[in-house]
């Protein structure tokens, strides 16, 4: 099954919620509070999104966290990287395989293409789609392995 972590969920929660505030400085305990996920958590979720220079950090009385660029230009790829990593669905889709089958595998390169297709879509997604949940995706879809067409009203 792909999935991504309940942090990388969080991230995503707590990064559309510092959007909705108009990109005033936000701190870790207020997130907290209006996200409703525990503070050790977001302050674990800035840290990682600070260290992937999706937000910056003003330190001091007044500080707290904001976002380094516009909702556009985050995309859902960038936020998962910053938590899971590069995008890999299969440890020959990845950067960093030294397969000893790789000579001779029959769907490496099969693999290859899928992980690809998977992280341009996730690259034409951005924090700002997911804040406004509008954009339409012309995805085929499965459901328990049954098609479906997915639908997202655009205003």
């Amino acid at each position: 099954m792909l999935r991504i972590s309940k942090l990388t969920d969080y991230g995503t929660v707590v990064l559309v919620t510092m959007l909705g505030n108009e990109g005033r400085l936000m701190s870790a305990s207020e997130l907290s509070d209006i996200t409703n996920i525990n503070f050790p958590t977001v302050s674990k979720i800035l840290k990682i999104l600070f260290k992937a220079d999706i937000v910056d950090s003003v330190r001091g009385i007044n500080g707290g966290y904001k976002l380094i660029q516009s909702a556009q230009q985050i995309s859902i790829a960038d936020i998962i990287d910053a938590f899971e990593g590069p995008i890999a669905i299969t440890d020959c889709s990845s950067r960093k395989c030294h397969c000893k089958h790789e000579s001779h595998c029959a769907t490496g390169l099969a693999w290859q293409d899928i992980n690809v297709s998977i992280r341009d879509l996730l690259n034409k997604i951005t924090l700002a789609d997911m804040e406004n949940n509008k954009k339409q995706y012309n995805v085929p879809s499965e459901f328990a392995g049954m098609p479906i067409h997915v639908e997202n009203e655009v205003n």
